[in-house]
């Protein structure tokens, strides 16, 4: 018995080196085909945007092609569920938001993946804030004017967002909840088909990113009236906060690049370095910035910790409103 518990701890004392160069070898091999990009909504919105801009620029530093692939559905469910059953080696990548990892766990009563388990964060990308637009028609000009509209007998206003449960639909929950208004919420598959149905009249209004609704904005076809974060954003600085008029509104979306839990950590940093690099360029910073977009580059590590400390604040949020989705 002595001989073999000493076989065993020498073996297990060469083990672990041995393991570690392997991980250290794939990730200096990596990658070394074909990657997936999954979006977890239908093409136009900002995870897409931000997805392709990714994934062109991954190709061009590594030589591999990088397929996006858009699986919208059941608020990013459907794409989400796709990641977490891929292999854990890095080629599979996920565009990851709020609404995905940090809301839907406490909005749905079932979900097909563990938002905490099955999904390692690599690089917290851009965070940017949800812009309250509305359709030049209504008339609205501020946060006050919607307030008094919705209120108004007979009211029927309506709110496009990019799912239901996601975080354009909870932003209108929130302010439902908050300003003691009713609003009638209208969920599309994605931001980009919402804010399209907020331009064509379809709907009254929309919290979204500025990511992709900026360019309707400064064209006149929408009105922006408030941004979603407790301050104004420094990028937007003559559109207000919805905090400063209804106090303690907040709602502070990200965006970030994932990879199904257990990919060897080599690779995860390869990645975060690489998607850092990408991040960091001038060229970059200056197109999220046009759009609304601030460049964050959180790691591995702390972006865990944020997740955390997110997914715990939605769930106060959700059992505030008490919404809760079958």
């Amino acid at each position: 018995m002595r001989i073999n518990r000493y076989r065993l701890g020498v073996l297990l004392l060469f083990a672990a080196p041995l393991a570690q160069a392997q991980e250290k070898s794939a990730a200096d091999a990596y990658p070394s085909k074909t990657m997936r990009f999954i979006v977890p909504y239908s093409p136009g919105g900002p995870t897409d945007i931000l997805a392709r801009l990714l994934g062109q620029k991954y190709s061009e530093r590594w030589g591999q092609p990088v397929v996006v692939d858009n699986r919208a559905g059941a608020n990013g469910a459907i794409g989400a569920e796709m990641l977490v059953k891929s292999p854990a080696d890095g080629y599979t990548l996920f565009l990851g938001n709020t609404s995905v990892l940090s809301i839907n766990p406490s909005v749905y009563r079932r979900l097909p993946y563990d938002a905490e388990r099955q999904f390692q964060p690599v690089n917290l990308t851009v965070s940017a804030p949800l812009v309250l637009v509305v359709h030049p028609s209504t008339g609205v000009k501020t946060v006050r004017d919607m307030i008094a509209l919705a209120k108004a007998p007979n009211s029927n206003l309506t709110f496009a967002s990019s799912g239901t449960g996601g975080v354009s639909h909870m932003s209108g929950e929130l302010m439902k909840m908050m300003a003691k208004i009713n609003l009638i919420h209208v969920p599309y598959k994605g931001a980009g088909p919402a804010a399209l149905n907020v331009i064509t009249g379809e709907c009254a209004l929309t919290f979204t990113s500025t990511v992709s609704v900026m360019p309707h904005v400064k064209a006149g076809r929408l009105r922006g009236i408030a941004v979603t974060t407790p301050k104004r954003d420094k990028l937007l600085p003559d559109i207000p906060a919805i905090a400063e008029t209804i106090p303690g509104y907040d709602v502070s979306p990200w965006y970030g690049v994932f990879v199904p839990a257990g990919t060897p950590m080599p690779v995860v940093n390869k990645l975060y370095a690489e998607t850092e690099r990408i991040m960091s360029a001038p060229e970059v910073a200056k197109r999220m910035a046009a759009d609304g977009g601030t460049v964050v580059n959180m790691g591995p590590a702390e972006f865990a910790k944020v997740l955390t400390m997110e997914r715990a604040r939605w769930a106060r949020v959700v059992q505030s409103t008490g919404f809760k989705v079958d």
